[in-house]
Formats: structure tokens, sequence, C-alpha cells
């Protein structure tokens, strides 16, 4: 394995869960300004998400539910506004939240063709491990 579930997550899966919630912000009518305002984030990376620039590797409109959970960040952030801690938080959860339903799991064995996925569960139990729920 050349590349670990960490590597993956930020180069791959985090990317794509922010280009889906810049997404369904656009959706509510939020302009690229005020996206980038509210994620703190530059119009220009607004930009790049909206036209698949960037975060494209995972299309995660497939998966209901982590669209739910991104469309309920959406609603939380237009109506409450939290800062970005609270948003990075959200974003990191969910990310972790692919990787433990093995959603990203296909996409390691494409960027890492010495992985072969119905071998490799570490990403679905570690995350799912009750000791890692305790912390």
């Amino acid at each position: 394995m050349k590349i670990n579930a960490f590597e993956l997550a930020s180069r791959y899966v985090y990317p794509s869960v922010r280009r889906r919630l810049v997404e369904k912000l656009s959706e509510k009518g939020l302009t690229q300004t005020e996206i980038a305002k509210l994620l703190r984030i530059t119009q220009s990376a607004v930009s790049r998400y909206l036209s698949v620039e960037r975060g494209h590797a995972l299309d995660l409109k497939s998966y209901s539910d982590i669209d739910e959970q991104l469309e309920k960040l959406a609603e939380e952030i237009v109506s409450r506004k939290p800062d970005e801690y609270h948003i990075h938080y959200q974003l990191v959860r969910i990310t972790l939240e692919v990787l433990r339903r093995g959603y990203a799991c296909q996409l390691h064995a494409m960027v890492d063709p010495g992985l072969d996925p119905a071998k490799c569960r570490a990403c679905i139990e570690l995350f799912n491990s009750p000791q890692l729920a305790s912390y």
C-alpha cells in the first residue's frame, strides 16, 4: 500500500466532501463570494469546486446518507453561520464517515493499484471501532 487512509482522506475525500458542501450552498442561492466568506476559503477555490476542477475524486451525490449530512450542514451554515472550527469539525466527521462506510475503497484502489479492497478493511473496521468511539 503506497497511499494510506489518511493521505487518501486529505488528498481526495475531504476535497470531495467540501466540493459537495459548496454545491449545496450554491443551490441555496448563495454567491461564490458569500460561500467563500462563510467557509473561510477564497472565492477562487469556490469557483474551482463549482467547476469540478477541485474535489472531483468522489461523486458524493450517489451516497444519500452523506448527501443528507451535507445538506444539514449547509442549512446550519446558512441559518447559524457557525465558526470555522465547527465547520471544519463537521467536514472531518463526514470525511471519516465516508471512510467508515467503505465509500472510498474503490477510489483507494484506483489511486493505489497495489491495494486490494477485498482484503483491506482497515477504514471500515478502524472507524467502526468501539475504542475510537470513546474518544
